[in-house]
């Protein structure tokens, strides 16, 4: 033990000797450590974020939505300034799925209707969607005021809406929506909710989406059916043009996480029967993209750690450099050493308990210092837009999300220590191999 504390004291006072090239030394370690947890906290925290936004669109859900098929080569001339679109999913293929699925926690159909939303001079293209009360728990949204649909709504017709958040702004900037109405259309519907944001206006929800949910409207969907019909027409620069969609989406909510897969292979089945090719519908399983979202998450927080794992190994060469010259420094302290009993352990010990504190030092500062940039550039980021220069070329809603990982710090400490072990061993063993005759005749 007393070797030990004595061996571990010599070599402090050494690199206390050397102050300014033992910081040096350390320098590499303590960017590699701080690269590492940075990394790994940006890449974890966007990846939170991407599985955050697709686990919001229910990990039990299949989503089965109507597509415009692709135009045939006359249409995209532009030449036709008018044209009838019939396509997409009918009642009669959310009969068959509801038939085939009576185990499903919900079938939830949606149905589009209007081409505009409309108050006073306010006007902009409509999202609007005849659905069912079950929506609000499968899609997992969230009423900030007043109400959501009821099955009451659906039995009599009701003229009554939920708006999303974006509507209730643009419609109502300055006043409480409920109770207060609005046109789709020639249609007069009076709001009874306000839908909270979904936070999926953009990044990998909105894509797979395909539309901002916060714009959204929905009304019952008998409203939607006897009252409004299944045609829509969209007017644009002169010309129209009229789709009739009898469904526009269906939500199947499985019964467990384990069956989504095999539902979804069921769905397609039903699907490419009724709708051959498939051209005119499609469907988003956000468990399946949960889980390839995972595994390629995974792949690139290793090839992050890898490539900041670089930086530890280049501050691993710079201490062994800076061993080796020590060494030839300290030759003639060798021989002395040896000369007065030390042995070949000795000095690998004395050497190796240099290298393994500088280590150590510079794996605990990089620790501090990786762990102080990843919490404050998830702060520091969103504030960019407010500064001189280069504020005007930031989004105002930039964002850059972080997580810390505790293996990642514990990881990153482990390597740096080792680093001083392993590239401290070879300048050790040389100092311990020098013949101590030819150590003290050395300048």
């Amino acid at each position: 033990m007393t070797f030990l504390l004595e061996t571990i004291r010599l070599g402090l006072a050494n690199l206390r000797l050397q102050m300014l090239r033992s910081i040096l030394t350390a320098l590499g370690i303590i960017f590699g450590v701080s690269a590492v947890i940075t990394m790994v906290a940006i890449g974890e925290g966007s990846t939170a974020e991407a599985l955050a936004q697709i686990e919001r669109l229910g990990a039990r859900n299949i989503i089965i939505r109507s597509e415009q098929p692709p135009e045939s080569p006359n249409q995209q001339g532009g030449q036709q300034r008018s044209r009838m679109l019939k396509y997409g999913l009918t009642r009669e293929d959310l009969r068959v799925i509801q038939e085939n699925f009576p185990d499903a926690s919900s079938v939830v159909p949606l149905k589009e209707v209007g081409s505009q939303l409309l108050r006073g001079s306010i006007a902009q293209t409509s999202q609007t969607f005849g659905t069912t009360p079950d929506l609000a728990r499968v899609a997992r949204l969230t009423v900030d005021r007043g109400r959501y649909l009821t099955q009451t709504d659906l039995n009599s017709d009701a003229l009554v809406a939920v708006i999303g958040s974006d509507v209730a702004k643009d419609l109502f900037p300055l006043e409480d929506p409920i109770g207060k109405t609005f046109r789709v259309d020639e249609f007069v519907l009076e709001v009874i909710g306000v839908l909270a944001p979904v936070g999926l206006s953009g990044g990998a929800g909105a894509a797979l989406v395909g539309r901002d949910l916060n714009k959204d409207v929905h009304i019952p969907i008998t409203t939607a059916q006897a009252v409004m019909g299944d045609t829509i027409v969209r007017r644009s620069s002169g010309s129209f043009s009229m789709t009739e969609v009898e469904v526009h989406e269906i939500y199947l909510e499985a019964p467990t996480r384990e069956r989504v897969v095999t539902d979804a292979l069921r769905v397609r089945r039903i699907l490419s029967t009724r709708h051959p090719e498939m051209k005119d519908v499609g469907m988003i399983v956000p468990y399946e993209l949960l889980e390839a979202a995972r595994k390629r998450a995974m792949t690139g927080q290793w090839i992050s750690g890898a490539i900041a794992g670089i930086s530890l190994l280049v501050g691993g060469i710079g201490i062994m450099n800076i061993m080796l010259a020590n060494v030839t420094e300290r030759t003639r302290e060798i021989g002395i050493r040896r000369a007065l009993g030390a042995t070949r352990k000795h000095i690998v010990a004395q050497f190796l308990v240099e290298t393994s504190v500088l280590s150590a030092i510079g794996g605990l500062i990089g620790v501090a210092l990786g762990v102080g940039l990843s919490l404050s550039i998830g702060w520091l980021v969103p504030q960019l837009h407010q500064l001189p220069f280069i504020g005007d070329s930031v989004p105002a809603d930039a964002s850059l999300p972080t997580v810390l990982s505790l293996w990642s710090i514990v990881v990153a400490f482990l390597v740096a220590a080792a680093t001083g072990l392993i590239f401290g061993l070879y300048p050790a063993r040389k100092a311990a191999l020098q013949d101590p005759i030819v150590a003290l005749r050395h300048d």
